[in-house]
């Protein structure tokens, strides 16, 4: 079963001076285990399309459904974790308590809190920082920390806008080969968004690019590179070649833009 299926969805937001089309005619099927990146110019509507499938926006035409089910059914089945641009960590709480906080609200026993809260922490190397507060870690810990909470109710789904978009490159590089770690460990889906061709090559499976508003998919690009994936592998003339195809498709979609004025 596919855990995302879009089917000529399109999203338009409603403005006194005229509505903005942000998503028209979008069809993709993302399966079970798959890390789908979505890469295009800013206004494209990735962000968009990542949360109507977290039921933050709600479509106007198509259709839409994760794990079989509305987006808004997902959503009160608790069937992904969302981990935004920024890390969004309570300042007052600790990290245990931050990444517990999904949990608190679900129900969860106090010893399930603690066991789910160290498991996670182990996974994205936080282990030992459990007593730490938000601003005594480095903005890159603090992200890990974010992905840690989005993945403590355990999710199949992980749905990420741009989370390494502010952060410098080594720790950009680092957080890159760290998840592609997580992800082979854990098998989990993952949406990714990014305006890094660089990042969504070295990560993804599948490259979906998009084109400049209003937010059509241009190319679905199938990643032949193998699932271990040293950082240096973006040397290879293998990843150039995949990167070179990207471009070229975020170049075709600025043509389309051009074309349909």
């Amino acid at each position: 079963m596919s855990v995302v299926q879009a089917m000529d969805l399109g999203l338009t937001f409603p403005a006194g001076d005229g509505d903005v089309v942000a998503l028209k005619d979008v069809n993709l099927t993302i399966g079970k285990g798959e890390f789908v990146s979505f890469i295009g110019p800013s206004g494209c509507g990735k962000t968009t399309f990542l949360r109507a499938i977290a039921d933050l926006e709600k479509p106007t035409s198509g259709t839409l459904s994760v794990n079989g089910q509305t987006p808004e059914e997902a959503r009160r089945a608790r069937a992904y974790g969302y981990v935004f641009q920024a890390a969004a960590l309570y300042p007052w709480r600790t990290i245990e308590k931050n990444v517990a906080l999904p949990l608190e609200i679900m129900g969860y026993g106090q010893a399930q809190q603690h066991e789910r809260v160290r498991a996670t922490l182990e996974l994205v190397n936080l282990t030992g920082f459990e007593k730490k507060y938000p601003w005594q870690l480095s903005g890159g810990m603090q992200q890990r920390a974010s992905i840690a909470r989005a993945l403590s109710f355990d999710a199949d789904l992980l749905l990420m806008d741009e989370p390494f978009g502010a952060l410098d490159e080594i720790v950009r590089d680092h957080l890159n080969s760290e998840l592609l770690k997580l992800w082979d460990r854990t098998g989990k889906t993952i949406c990714f968004v990014t305006h890094s061709i660089p990042e969504a090559v070295y990560l993804s499976t599948r490259i979906v690019v998009m084109s400049p508003r209003p937010g059509r998919v241009t190319d679905v690009i199938e990643s032949t590179l193998p699932r271990e994936r040293p950082l240096d592998i973006r040397e290879t003339p293998e990843f150039l070649e995949i990167a070179a195809r990207v471009r070229d498709g975020l170049r075709a979609g600025h043509s389309y833009e051009e074309e349909h004025v």
